[in-house]
Protein backbone atom coordinates (compact mmCIF):
# COMPACT_ATOMS: atom_id res chain seq x y z
CA UNK A 1 0.00 0.00 0.00
CA UNK A 2 1.32 3.39 -0.80
CA UNK A 3 1.66 5.99 1.74
CA UNK A 4 -1.40 8.66 0.87
CA UNK A 5 -0.74 12.17 0.80
CA UNK A 6 0.35 14.27 3.59
CA UNK A 7 -1.41 17.18 3.31
CA UNK A 8 -1.89 19.27 6.82
CA UNK A 9 -5.03 21.73 7.66
CA UNK A 10 -4.13 22.23 11.23
CA UNK A 11 -1.46 21.33 13.50
CA UNK A 12 -2.43 20.94 17.23
CA UNK A 13 -0.09 20.51 20.25
CA UNK A 14 -1.89 18.86 23.49
CA UNK A 15 -1.68 20.45 26.84
CA UNK A 16 -2.83 18.35 29.77
CA UNK A 17 -4.41 20.33 32.97
CA UNK A 18 -5.70 20.10 36.17
CA UNK A 19 -7.66 23.58 36.05
CA UNK A 20 -8.48 23.73 32.74
CA UNK A 21 -10.51 27.37 33.47
CA UNK A 22 -7.35 28.65 34.95
CA UNK A 23 -5.24 27.36 31.77
CA UNK A 24 -8.31 29.25 29.89
CA UNK A 25 -7.42 32.37 31.38
CA UNK A 26 -3.59 32.06 31.03
CA UNK A 27 -3.86 31.42 27.38
CA UNK A 28 -6.49 33.80 26.40
CA UNK A 29 -6.04 36.79 29.19
CA UNK A 30 -1.77 36.98 29.36
CA UNK A 31 -0.75 35.40 25.81
CA UNK A 32 -4.07 36.36 24.05
CA UNK A 33 -5.10 33.86 21.83
CA UNK A 34 -8.04 33.32 20.56
CA UNK A 35 -10.29 30.40 21.15
CA UNK A 36 -10.75 28.52 17.67
CA UNK A 37 -12.53 25.20 18.59
CA UNK A 38 -14.19 24.26 21.54
CA UNK A 39 -14.81 20.86 22.68
CA UNK A 40 -15.88 21.30 25.94
CA UNK A 41 -13.38 19.61 27.68
CA UNK A 42 -10.67 20.67 25.50
CA UNK A 43 -10.25 24.16 24.12
CA UNK A 44 -7.87 24.62 21.02
CA UNK A 45 -6.61 27.91 20.75
CA UNK A 46 -4.88 29.54 17.53
CA UNK A 47 -1.66 30.83 17.59
CA UNK A 48 -1.12 31.60 13.66
CA UNK A 49 -2.04 29.93 10.40
CA UNK A 50 -2.54 26.10 10.62
CA UNK A 51 -0.94 26.23 14.20
CA UNK A 52 -2.83 25.88 17.26
CA UNK A 53 -2.44 24.73 20.67
CA UNK A 54 -5.15 22.69 23.28
CA UNK A 55 -5.99 22.99 26.29
CA UNK A 56 -7.28 19.25 27.41
CA UNK A 57 -8.47 18.68 31.00
CA UNK A 58 -6.50 16.01 32.23
CA UNK A 59 -9.63 13.92 33.51
CA UNK A 60 -11.17 13.34 30.11
CA UNK A 61 -8.00 13.37 28.04
CA UNK A 62 -6.03 10.65 26.49
CA UNK A 63 -2.97 11.65 28.36
CA UNK A 64 -2.66 12.82 32.29
CA UNK A 65 -1.40 15.55 33.77
CA UNK A 66 2.39 15.06 35.32
CA UNK A 67 4.67 17.06 37.56
CA UNK A 68 7.41 16.98 35.35
CA UNK A 69 6.91 18.98 31.76
CA UNK A 70 9.23 17.90 29.07
CA UNK A 71 7.42 20.02 26.45
CA UNK A 72 7.93 23.72 25.72
CA UNK A 73 5.80 25.52 23.64
CA UNK A 74 7.68 28.28 21.20
CA UNK A 75 6.00 31.05 19.94
CA UNK A 76 7.82 32.99 17.16
CA UNK A 77 6.89 37.10 16.80
CA UNK A 78 7.88 39.77 15.31
CA UNK A 79 9.03 42.15 18.52
CA UNK A 80 10.42 39.66 20.63
CA UNK A 81 11.49 42.78 23.18
CA UNK A 82 7.91 44.44 23.78
CA UNK A 83 6.35 40.78 24.52
CA UNK A 84 9.79 40.64 27.26
CA UNK A 85 8.84 44.41 28.62
CA UNK A 86 5.19 42.80 28.62
CA UNK A 87 5.99 39.46 30.55
CA UNK A 88 7.98 41.57 33.48
CA UNK A 89 5.16 43.53 33.95
CA UNK A 90 2.89 40.55 34.07
CA UNK A 91 5.39 38.79 36.53
CA UNK A 92 5.39 36.21 34.82
CA UNK A 93 6.47 32.45 36.73
CA UNK A 94 10.09 31.51 35.95
CA UNK A 95 10.55 34.50 33.57
CA UNK A 96 13.64 34.20 32.19
CA UNK A 97 16.19 36.94 31.32
CA UNK A 98 16.28 37.91 27.85
CA UNK A 99 19.00 36.25 25.42
CA UNK A 100 20.93 36.14 22.33
CA UNK A 101 21.67 32.43 20.93
CA UNK A 102 23.82 33.48 17.69
CA UNK A 103 24.10 30.29 16.67
CA UNK A 104 20.61 29.54 16.44
CA UNK A 105 20.03 33.05 15.05
CA UNK A 106 17.37 34.08 17.79
CA UNK A 107 16.30 36.52 20.49
CA UNK A 108 14.22 35.00 23.48
CA UNK A 109 12.82 34.33 26.58
CA UNK A 110 11.34 31.31 28.26
CA UNK A 111 8.69 31.51 31.66
CA UNK A 112 5.91 28.98 32.45
CA UNK A 113 2.13 28.64 32.18
CA UNK A 114 0.44 28.13 35.74
CA UNK A 115 0.79 24.56 35.60
CA UNK A 116 4.75 24.15 34.19
CA UNK A 117 4.92 23.98 30.81
CA UNK A 118 7.69 26.25 29.58
CA UNK A 119 6.85 28.76 26.95
CA UNK A 120 9.75 30.44 25.00
CA UNK A 121 9.16 33.74 22.70
CA UNK A 122 11.91 34.35 20.34
CA UNK A 123 12.42 36.38 17.30
CA UNK A 124 14.31 35.53 14.66
CA UNK A 125 17.89 37.73 14.52
CA UNK A 126 18.59 36.59 10.77
CA UNK A 127 16.89 35.90 7.63
CA UNK A 128 16.45 32.10 7.64
CA UNK A 129 16.92 31.37 11.43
Amino acid sequence: MQRPKLDPELAITFLYYRDLPQAMHFYEEVLGLALAIDQGWCKIYRICSGACVGLVDEKRGMNKWTKEKPVQLCIRVADVDGWYAYAREKRLDSLSDLFDNERLGIRAFVFHDPEGYQIEIQSATRPGA
